[in-house]
């Protein structure tokens, strides 16, 4: 019995935390539409919905048509998925995609360049691309863990996006060969916790159950403090997992 009503309690906490994502090559708006309708739910609605830059407009429209504009967040991505290195190159799409109304940018950090040793154009990528924000969104910098692997180099990636400007830390694309893990998770935390920064956190990649949500929930509160546990500093960025909670908590209501 208590495993199930942590893990009701769980779904609950991780449907106000998640970015709802859609990244497909082949998206259009009657797909972000839908997306976009399924964040309101009889259980509340979502942090965000995480869409290409294109359908950043499309997605204020149904949000709005929904009553849900300003509710529900609207992020769009740059330098995704590949994070390639060409540093005005993501600025732009950064500064688009504030442009077409985003409201978070979540950026691929140019991870290989990590991984050759090459620091400054890991720190000039994030200041330029928070520089390209205007104050006007959050920025959200994706380390791709799953690659850098390595615990002492997933530290300096979140070591230098902090000193950059970002405004939270997120794994992984999910388009790598390895997601978010407990691993890398629990390095991130601890790196925002010793930076002392207003910093947050995003688990991506690999997370499809309320089960998985759970362990992320319990390790960033553990680490952080249940408070910290708010949309402004924990998100979940999942395609499938909308759904999974719904059921969950549809079933509950059932048995209720």
């Amino acid at each position: 019995m208590p495993a199930s009503i942590n893990l009701l309690q769980a779904a609950r906490q991780a449907l106000a935390l998640l970015d709802v994502t859609r990244l497909a090559a082949a998206d259009s708006d009657a797909d972000i539409e839908s997306l976009c309708q399924q964040a309101k739910t009889p259980f509340g609605h979502p942090a965000a919905v995480c869409v290409y830059p294109q359908f950043v407009v499309a997605a204020r429209r149904v949000l709005t048509a929904h009553k849900l504009n300003g509710e529900v967040k609207i992020a769009a991505v740059a330098n995704f998925p590949h994070g390639n290195d060409d540093i005005m190159a993501a600025a732009r799409q950064t500064r688009e995609a504030v442009a077409s109304g985003a409201d978070e940018v979540d950026v691929v950090l140019p991870w290989r360049a990590l991984l050759d040793g090459d620091e400054e154009t890991c720190l000039e990528f994030v200041e330029m691309c928070q520089a390209a924000c205007g104050g006007q969104a959050l920025l959200k910098v994706i380390l791709e863990t799953g690659e850098l692997k390595d615990p002492a180099l997933i530290k300096r990636a979140c070591e230098l996006a902090i000193e950059g400007g970002a405004d939270f830390l997120k794994t992984a694309t999910g388009t790598a060969g390895v997601g978010a893990t407990p691993e890398a998770a629990t390095v991130m935390l601890n790196a925002i916790k010793n930076s002392g920064q207003d910093v947050g956190f995003k688990a991506a990649g690999g997370i499809h159950t309320a089960e998985d949500a759970a362990v992320y929930l319990t390790l960033a509160s553990d680490i952080m403090g249940p408070a910290w546990m708010t949309p402004r500093h924990f998100r979940l960025g999942a395609t499938t997992l909308l759904p999974h909670l719904v059921s969950t908590l549809a079933g509950a209501s059932d048995i209720a």
